[in-house]
């Protein structure tokens, strides 16, 4: 369901997220008009494991349950994210399917930028979108390092 955020509010709340700390305030009022505010009430679905991937989605409020699918009917909690995180960063820039699917652990906020909003916003303000894709290397740069110590953690040692 889609709501509305006033935009002073929507501002505030992108210049905090990580990705996003490159960009100054002009910068952001722009981005700002690109994004979309949507609500999701406890227990709905935002997508699938295995949808077409189209958005990336910051939350503004509330909780995301993050699950995989293990078999048929069954799904294996992976994480709980809360206001701040995001999901589908890789979303406005390749065209995989959902690696998981989410669902609203509680009533929800969600801020979303949809890959075509993205491209558009690079085709208008390209100073704007080199900055953000600078800001999603970073972040994925951090994941991929925090991925790879906790594979080194729980691996066996060798000899």
């Amino acid at each position: 369901m889609k709501t509305e955020l006033d935009h002073k509010s929507l501002c505030d709340f992108i210049s905090d997220l990580p990705l996003f700390h490159s960009l100054d305030r002009r910068e952001v009022d722009i981005l700002a008009g690109y994004m979309n505010v949507v609500e999701l009430a406890a227990g709905q679905t935002l997508f699938n494991q295995w949808d077409k991937a189209d958005f990336v989605c910051f939350i503004e409020n509330g909780t995301l349950n993050v699950m995989k699918k293990s078999s048929p009917d069954i799904y294996r909690p992976i994480t709980v994210l809360e206001r701040g995180r995001s999901i589908g960063e890789m979303s406005i820039i390749d065209n995989f399917p959902r690696s998981a699917t989410v669902v609203a652990r509680q009533d929800c906020r969600l801020i979303l930028l949809y890959r075509d909003a993205f491209q558009r916003l690079m085709d208008e303000h390209n100073d704007i979108g080199v900055k953000i894709l600078k800001g999603l290397a970073r972040l994925l740069s951090l994941n991929l390092k925090k991925t790879s110590s906790r594979l080194a953690d729980n691996m066996l040692p060798m000899g």
